[in-house]
Protein backbone atom coordinates (compact mmCIF):
# COMPACT_ATOMS: atom_id res chain seq x y z
CA UNK A 1 0.00 0.00 0.00
CA UNK A 2 0.91 3.86 -1.17
CA UNK A 3 2.03 5.61 1.69
CA UNK A 4 -0.17 8.53 2.98
CA UNK A 5 0.30 11.81 3.29
CA UNK A 6 0.60 13.14 6.64
CA UNK A 7 2.96 16.61 7.94
CA UNK A 8 5.82 14.78 9.06
CA UNK A 9 6.08 13.43 5.61
CA UNK A 10 5.60 16.31 3.77
CA UNK A 11 8.40 18.28 6.69
CA UNK A 12 10.38 14.95 5.49
CA UNK A 13 10.32 15.68 1.89
CA UNK A 14 11.20 19.13 2.30
CA UNK A 15 14.49 17.84 4.13
CA UNK A 16 15.63 15.78 0.57
CA UNK A 17 17.43 19.02 -0.31
CA UNK A 18 19.42 19.51 3.09
CA UNK A 19 20.10 15.82 2.25
CA UNK A 20 21.42 16.34 -0.92
CA UNK A 21 23.22 19.26 -1.43
CA UNK A 22 26.54 17.38 -1.65
CA UNK A 23 25.00 15.95 -4.74
CA UNK A 24 26.91 15.93 -8.22
CA UNK A 25 24.65 14.51 -10.77
CA UNK A 26 21.30 16.39 -11.58
CA UNK A 27 19.28 13.57 -10.37
CA UNK A 28 19.92 11.07 -7.70
CA UNK A 29 17.73 7.59 -6.95
CA UNK A 30 15.16 7.77 -4.45
CA UNK A 31 15.79 5.54 -0.95
CA UNK A 32 15.58 2.17 -2.06
CA UNK A 33 12.91 1.72 1.06
CA UNK A 34 10.52 3.73 -0.44
CA UNK A 35 11.07 1.83 -4.32
CA UNK A 36 10.13 -1.01 -2.41
CA UNK A 37 7.43 -0.04 -1.04
CA UNK A 38 5.72 1.37 -4.23
CA UNK A 39 3.44 -0.92 -6.43
CA UNK A 40 4.93 -1.80 -9.70
CA UNK A 41 3.15 0.41 -12.67
CA UNK A 42 2.51 -1.58 -15.86
CA UNK A 43 3.39 0.19 -19.21
CA UNK A 44 -0.25 -0.42 -19.76
CA UNK A 45 -1.47 1.49 -17.04
CA UNK A 46 1.37 4.51 -18.48
CA UNK A 47 0.28 4.31 -22.36
CA UNK A 48 -1.54 7.78 -22.81
CA UNK A 49 -5.21 6.88 -22.25
CA UNK A 50 -6.19 8.49 -25.62
CA UNK A 51 -3.77 7.89 -28.74
CA UNK A 52 -4.44 11.24 -29.87
CA UNK A 53 -3.88 13.07 -27.27
CA UNK A 54 -0.29 11.07 -27.00
CA UNK A 55 0.48 11.80 -30.80
CA UNK A 56 -0.35 15.53 -29.55
CA UNK A 57 2.21 15.92 -26.75
CA UNK A 58 4.04 14.12 -28.85
CA UNK A 59 4.54 17.15 -31.50
CA UNK A 60 7.80 19.01 -31.23
CA UNK A 61 6.37 22.78 -30.09
CA UNK A 62 9.46 25.32 -30.25
CA UNK A 63 7.93 27.30 -27.15
CA UNK A 64 7.06 24.43 -24.85
CA UNK A 65 8.29 20.91 -23.86
CA UNK A 66 6.79 17.43 -24.25
CA UNK A 67 5.65 15.81 -21.17
CA UNK A 68 7.28 12.07 -20.66
CA UNK A 69 5.08 9.70 -19.27
CA UNK A 70 4.29 8.53 -15.65
CA UNK A 71 6.80 5.64 -15.68
CA UNK A 72 9.80 7.90 -17.04
CA UNK A 73 12.24 7.15 -14.36
CA UNK A 74 13.16 11.10 -15.00
CA UNK A 75 10.02 11.43 -13.04
CA UNK A 76 10.11 9.51 -10.24
CA UNK A 77 13.75 10.66 -9.04
CA UNK A 78 14.68 12.84 -6.16
CA UNK A 79 16.42 16.04 -7.93
CA UNK A 80 19.80 17.43 -6.88
CA UNK A 81 20.35 21.26 -6.47
CA UNK A 82 19.60 23.95 -9.10
CA UNK A 83 23.01 25.37 -10.34
CA UNK A 84 23.06 27.51 -13.33
CA UNK A 85 25.26 26.35 -15.39
CA UNK A 86 23.52 23.45 -15.85
CA UNK A 87 21.51 25.68 -18.06
CA UNK A 88 24.87 25.40 -20.89
CA UNK A 89 23.80 21.60 -21.63
CA UNK A 90 20.21 22.92 -22.90
CA UNK A 91 20.96 25.24 -24.80
CA UNK A 92 19.30 27.72 -22.48
CA UNK A 93 20.40 31.58 -22.01
CA UNK A 94 19.16 32.12 -18.35
CA UNK A 95 16.33 31.63 -16.03
CA UNK A 96 14.44 33.91 -17.81
CA UNK A 97 14.20 31.52 -21.09
CA UNK A 98 13.30 28.07 -18.85
CA UNK A 99 10.70 29.73 -16.95
CA UNK A 100 9.39 30.71 -20.36
CA UNK A 101 9.23 27.64 -21.70
CA UNK A 102 7.68 26.14 -18.40
CA UNK A 103 5.08 28.62 -17.98
CA UNK A 104 4.19 27.84 -21.77
CA UNK A 105 4.22 24.15 -21.35
CA UNK A 106 2.09 24.60 -18.49
CA UNK A 107 -0.87 26.63 -20.30
CA UNK A 108 0.10 24.15 -23.13
CA UNK A 109 -1.44 21.26 -21.64
CA UNK A 110 -3.93 23.20 -19.15
CA UNK A 111 -2.28 22.97 -15.75
CA UNK A 112 -1.31 25.24 -12.99
CA UNK A 113 1.45 23.65 -11.75
CA UNK A 114 4.34 21.75 -13.79
CA UNK A 115 7.84 20.36 -12.41
CA UNK A 116 10.79 20.53 -14.61
CA UNK A 117 11.00 16.38 -14.30
CA UNK A 118 7.61 16.36 -15.76
CA UNK A 119 9.01 17.10 -19.34
CA UNK A 120 12.30 15.38 -18.38
CA UNK A 121 14.17 18.26 -17.17
CA UNK A 122 17.04 17.56 -14.10
CA UNK A 123 16.27 20.73 -12.64
CA UNK A 124 15.10 21.64 -9.51
CA UNK A 125 12.67 23.95 -10.37
CA UNK A 126 8.91 24.41 -11.10
CA UNK A 127 6.64 26.83 -12.40
CA UNK A 128 2.91 27.79 -10.72
CA UNK A 129 -0.45 29.70 -10.74
CA UNK A 130 -1.63 31.67 -13.70
CA UNK A 131 -5.12 30.70 -12.74
CA UNK A 132 -7.39 34.16 -12.87
CA UNK A 133 -8.97 32.80 -10.00
CA UNK A 134 -6.13 31.83 -7.92
CA UNK A 135 -4.09 35.35 -6.65
CA UNK A 136 -5.63 37.29 -9.03
CA UNK A 137 -3.62 34.92 -12.05
CA UNK A 138 -0.02 35.32 -9.92
CA UNK A 139 3.07 33.34 -11.31
CA UNK A 140 5.64 31.93 -9.65
CA UNK A 141 8.93 30.22 -10.99
CA UNK A 142 10.44 28.60 -7.79
CA UNK A 143 14.02 27.27 -8.00
CA UNK A 144 15.28 25.02 -5.22
CA UNK A 145 12.03 25.14 -3.11
CA UNK A 146 12.08 24.20 0.74
CA UNK A 147 8.99 23.88 2.70
CA UNK A 148 10.05 25.73 6.07
CA UNK A 149 6.78 25.10 7.72
CA UNK A 150 3.35 23.82 7.66
CA UNK A 151 0.17 23.91 9.33
CA UNK A 152 -1.26 21.72 11.79
CA UNK A 153 -4.64 22.26 9.93
CA UNK A 154 -5.42 19.95 6.75
CA UNK A 155 -7.95 20.03 4.38
CA UNK A 156 -9.08 17.15 1.53
CA UNK A 157 -9.62 18.67 -1.70
CA UNK A 158 -9.53 16.42 -5.07
CA UNK A 159 -6.23 17.13 -7.01
CA UNK A 160 -5.28 15.97 -10.81
CA UNK A 161 -1.63 16.31 -12.31
CA UNK A 162 -0.84 16.87 -15.95
CA UNK A 163 1.64 13.93 -15.78
CA UNK A 164 -1.64 11.04 -15.04
CA UNK A 165 -4.46 13.01 -17.62
CA UNK A 166 -8.07 12.74 -16.46
CA UNK A 167 -7.39 11.15 -13.09
CA UNK A 168 -8.45 13.02 -9.76
CA UNK A 169 -7.61 11.94 -5.82
CA UNK A 170 -8.44 13.93 -2.62
CA UNK A 171 -5.55 14.00 -0.79
CA UNK A 172 -5.30 15.44 2.64
CA UNK A 173 -2.69 18.13 2.90
CA UNK A 174 -1.82 21.01 5.36
CA UNK A 175 -3.65 24.62 5.24
CA UNK A 176 -0.74 26.78 4.79
CA UNK A 177 3.08 26.61 4.45
CA UNK A 178 5.93 28.90 4.72
CA UNK A 179 8.18 28.37 1.96
CA UNK A 180 11.17 29.64 0.14
CA UNK A 181 12.88 29.62 -2.88
CA UNK A 182 14.81 31.72 -5.52
CA UNK A 183 13.09 33.32 -8.50
CA UNK A 184 14.41 34.02 -12.21
CA UNK A 185 16.79 36.39 -10.87
CA UNK A 186 18.53 34.24 -7.80
CA UNK A 187 16.86 36.54 -5.93
CA UNK A 188 15.59 34.92 -2.42
CA UNK A 189 12.02 34.65 -1.68
CA UNK A 190 10.07 33.34 1.28
CA UNK A 191 6.77 33.41 2.17
CA UNK A 192 3.39 32.01 3.23
CA UNK A 193 1.27 30.03 0.85
CA UNK A 194 -2.45 29.52 1.47
CA UNK A 195 -5.34 27.64 0.00
CA UNK A 196 -4.83 26.78 -3.44
CA UNK A 197 -1.36 27.65 -3.77
CA UNK A 198 -0.41 26.00 -0.61
CA UNK A 199 -1.63 23.06 -2.05
CA UNK A 200 -0.34 23.54 -5.52
CA UNK A 201 3.12 24.48 -3.98
CA UNK A 202 2.86 21.19 -2.00
CA UNK A 203 1.78 19.16 -5.24
CA UNK A 204 4.87 20.30 -7.14
CA UNK A 205 7.50 20.52 -4.42
CA UNK A 206 6.84 16.24 -4.43
CA UNK A 207 7.72 16.11 -7.67
CA UNK A 208 11.19 17.49 -7.20
CA UNK A 209 11.62 14.78 -4.63
CA UNK A 210 10.30 12.04 -6.88
CA UNK A 211 7.18 11.56 -5.22
CA UNK A 212 3.72 11.36 -7.82
CA UNK A 213 0.57 11.85 -6.14
CA UNK A 214 -0.99 8.74 -6.84
CA UNK A 215 1.79 7.52 -3.78
CA UNK A 216 -0.19 9.48 -1.27
CA UNK A 217 -3.41 7.08 -1.87
CA UNK A 218 -4.46 3.88 -0.82
CA UNK A 219 -4.27 0.89 -3.37
CA UNK A 220 -8.30 1.04 -2.83
CA UNK A 221 -8.71 4.58 -3.52
CA UNK A 222 -6.25 4.79 -6.59
CA UNK A 223 -8.31 1.61 -8.16
CA UNK A 224 -11.61 3.52 -7.35
CA UNK A 225 -10.31 6.50 -8.79
CA UNK A 226 -8.84 4.68 -12.33
CA UNK A 227 -12.33 3.40 -12.86
CA UNK A 228 -13.65 6.62 -12.86
CA UNK A 229 -11.14 7.92 -14.66
CA UNK A 230 -11.67 5.42 -17.38
CA UNK A 231 -15.54 6.75 -17.85
CA UNK A 232 -14.22 10.34 -17.63
CA UNK A 233 -11.82 9.65 -20.56
CA UNK A 234 -14.89 7.57 -22.32
CA UNK A 235 -17.17 10.54 -21.97
CA UNK A 236 -14.51 12.58 -23.84
CA UNK A 237 -14.00 10.77 -26.27
CA UNK A 238 -17.80 10.46 -27.32
CA UNK A 239 -18.49 13.93 -26.77
CA UNK A 240 -15.46 14.78 -29.05
CA UNK A 241 -16.61 12.19 -31.81
CA UNK A 242 -20.07 13.97 -31.58
CA UNK A 243 -18.77 17.80 -31.93
CA UNK A 244 -16.63 16.01 -34.75
CA UNK A 245 -20.12 14.19 -36.51
CA UNK A 246 -21.94 17.90 -36.09
CA UNK A 247 -19.05 20.00 -37.73
CA UNK A 248 -19.27 17.75 -40.65
CA UNK A 249 -22.74 17.59 -40.97
CA UNK A 250 -23.13 21.65 -40.95
CA UNK A 251 -20.48 21.53 -43.48
CA UNK A 252 -21.76 19.08 -45.99
CA UNK A 253 -25.42 21.24 -45.28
Amino acid sequence: MAEKLTPEKIEEAAKYYEDITSGKTPILDKDESFKQEQPKILDSQARPIHKDMHEHLKKKDPNAFPLIPPTDPRLLMKIAPYTDDMLKEFNMKDRVELSKKMYNSMVKYGGIGLSANQVGLPFRMFVMGGHPEIEDGRVRNCYNPIIKDLSEETILMKEGCLSFPFLFLSISRPKWVNVQYTDDYGETVEEYLHGMSARIFQHENEHMNGYVFTDLVSKLKLDRAKRAQKKLVTQTIKAQQQRLRTTIASKNV
